[in-house]
């Protein structure tokens, strides 16, 4: 169609994320505190209208298997319609970090297509379509810093400080969530309090313990983290991030990692780069 444009799909962190109890259906209902920051992967796209998928660069596994091909089949069978893509992926997010890289890249494709290729569809149908792709992917469709509860289906947006983190991942380091979630040591028993209540405790994370003990690697993360901010674990790991009055602060400590960590400085934002963009390309219209 000759319609190449780029996108961003950025990345998350959970400020706080606590568990509050496991349903009959194995999921778990929790309470979590998202923030969209203003780095992440950056995705081209082109759209085709003959129903072919393809994504680049090769992830090591069937294109079928890739949440990006998963979301175009998903959009084209909601609408009807014949969409394909060919997608172009620069992957700066860490797989199995716990910052939502994945559903970060299935959100940003159904946003994108839908806009480029007149689909028509509101912000709510895409983000109960992204539903079923993953938790994490309606935060991203919406755009903005959340509070979720539920299975993380309820989100609420909320205004946050848009502070500098710096955040950090020890180098091949990929923690399951599946694995997390069904550990039988996973504190699953945090009481539901108002989300002014929990925001007196913030960064705790209730899968922090657990993941630290099967993963030392993200124990050696965030120890090395906690001597320059005040600091906790995204998600289920194995990111973990440290809060920063400033800019410079976060580079200084940046440009300090060990050989073993990788990082990168980001801000968070209340209207993600997604959003941001999307508002622009309609503006011009």
């Amino acid at each position: 169609m000759g319609n190449l444009t780029v996108w961003p799909a950025p990345a998350k962190i959970n400020l706080f994320l606590r568990i509050n109890g496991r349903r009959a259906d194995g999921y778990h209902e929790l309470s979590t505190l998202f923030a969209i920051l203003d780095r992440g992967d950056t995705m081209t796209l082109e759209p085709r209208n003959d129903g072919i998928v393809r994504v680049f660069p090769d992830m090591g596994f069937p294109t079928e298997s890739n949440i990006i091909f998963k979301a175009i089949k998903l959009l084209a069978e909601i609408t009807g319609k014949n969409i394909g893509a060919d997608v172009h992926v620069d992957k700066r997010i860490p797989m199995g970090g716990g910052l939502g890289g994945g559903s970060s890249n299935a959100a940003t494709v159904m946003v994108a297509l839908n806009h480029l290729m007149n689909l028509g569809l509101s912000e709510d149908e895409l983000a109960r379509a992204g539903r079923r792709l993953g938790a994490d992917v309606p935060v991203f469709v919406r755009g903005r810093s959340a509070y979720a509860e539920g299975v993380g289906e309820k989100l609420t947006p909320v205004a946050i400080p848009e502070k500098w983190y710096l955040v950090v991942t020890p180098e091949n380091t990929h923690v399951s969530t599946r694995e997390i979630f069904m550990h039988p040591d996973l504190p699953r028993n945090t009481p539901k309090m108002p989300l002014e209540d929990l925001m007196k405790n913030p960064r705790a994370n209730d899968c922090e313990g657990l993941v630290k003990k099967i993963y030392p690697e993200v124990a050696t993360a965030l120890s090395w983290l906690l001597k320059y901010a005040p600091s906790g674990m995204t998600g289920t790991g194995a990111s973990c991030f440290g809060e920063f009055p400033d800019e410079d602060a976060a580079v200084r400590a940046c440009n300090s990692l060990p050989d073993n960590i990788s990082g990168f400085v980001a801000r968070a934002c209340n209207v993600s780069p997604l959003h941001e963009l999307l508002g622009k390309l309609k503006a011009a219209k």
